[in-house]
């Protein structure tokens, strides 16, 4: 878990997320926190642990789908000497080493049948039994677990217990995406951006143009606050004025016109994309062509800005311009600050 990450935000969604898990946290019951991938999960565990009477004992994290099914149990009760192939010495498992205190199951949903049925034994009656042995051990260990799955539609599927549910489930904490916390996408910007700027050693923080600040609003964040502090972070690591507000956001990290393609390109893939003028409208010639096509041309970066969510370099690709063109278009039309 990231220790250096604050709660950072003041929508109601989030708040009221955050005051429901502290008021479980004093409680010595398991809570679910569900949520979409990004959204702090990890972060919410540890508040419930630490503002519950466990917090000087330990905290124990496991990450259901980073283990092969085949392990999730050994290290969920731990094993006996000669239990399976390797196991050469017996070894304790995470509820043994929570013992007197919490135990955080993140990926809960990616659980085998197996591991449910002995999570549900640990659960109802607190004792464990290693694999190999057949002495079971007692533990004192509160279950906080998490899934960015929706549980009672697993249940109905068959894919997940329907009364270990039932018993993990007497606080439910869901954690709200970040484009549903009205106003947090721009404190929080700001806070990563503040954080980057003095691990780069800039004098100052500059913040974001009016323009980037509106391209993150617009941003859909399906990574949520992780994806955010990525993009945020990269955006100040890649600016070169540090006295000057940021303008260029990049959310696609991977967008490069070198990007592997895979498989060769149909002929027809290979042309160029047509250029379509649409004829002008029935209406008197302007008085000042030069002013007229000035206009015309903002008009056309500020479309290109907006469809592509003012990510310069996507705008760039799609006009068939080099990034350095385009923003030299900009500054003339007067859609960039002073460089």
């Amino acid at each position: 878990m990231e220790r250096n990450v604050q709660f950072i935000g003041e929508s109601s969604a989030f708040l009221d997320s955050v005051e429901r898990a502290s008021r479980a946290a004093a409680l010595n019951r398991p809570v679910l926190v569900i949520g979409e991938r990004g959204t702090g999960k990890e972060l919410i565990a540890e508040r419930l642990h630490r503002l519950s009477p466990r917090w000087d004992a330990p905290l124990v994290t496991m990450n259901c789908a980073a283990l092969a099914e085949t392990l999730i149990e050994a290290e969920l009760f731990g094993h006996e000497a000669g239990a399976f192939t390797g196991a050469t010495k017996a070894r304790e498992g995470r509820f043994e080493e929570a013992d007197g205190g919490t135990l955080f199951l993140d990926e809960l949903a990616t659980l085998s049948a197996g591991a449910q049925e002995r999570l549900l034994r640990a659960v109802e009656y607190g004792e464990v039994t290693r694999i190999g042995s057949n002495r079971p051990i007692r533990v004192d260990v509160r279950i906080v677990a998490a899934t960015n799955e929706h549980l009672p539609a697993l249940v109905k599927q068959g894919r997940f217990r329907a009364d270990l549910l039932d018993r993990l489930s007497f606080e439910v904490v869901t954690l709200p995406p970040l484009r549903a916390r009205e106003g947090d996408i721009s404190i929080l910007a700001d806070y990563f951006g503040r954080r980057m700027a003095t691990e780069l050693e800039w004098n100052g923080w500059p913040g974001f143009n009016e323009e980037a600040v509106a391209a993150l609003k617009a941003h859909s964040w399906p990574g949520n606050v992780r994806e955010l502090r990525n993009v945020v972070e990269r955006a100040v690591y890649r600016w070169n004025y540090p006295d000057f507000p940021i303008d260029a956001i990049e959310f696609d990290p991977f967008d490069s016109p070198w990007m592997p393609q895979g498989d060769e390109p149909s002929p027809e893939q290979t042309k160029p994309a047509s250029v379509v003028i649409s004829p002008l409208p029935d209406r008197p010639l302007p008085d000042d062509y030069k002013l007229a096509v000035s206009a015309f041309e903002k008009a056309l970066l500020e479309q290109a800005l907006i469809k592509h969510r003012h990510n310069q370099r996507a705008c760039a690709k799609a006009l068939g311009l080099s990034y350095d063109q385009l923003r030299h278009a900009m500054r003339k039309a007067g859609l960039l600050g002073t460089d």
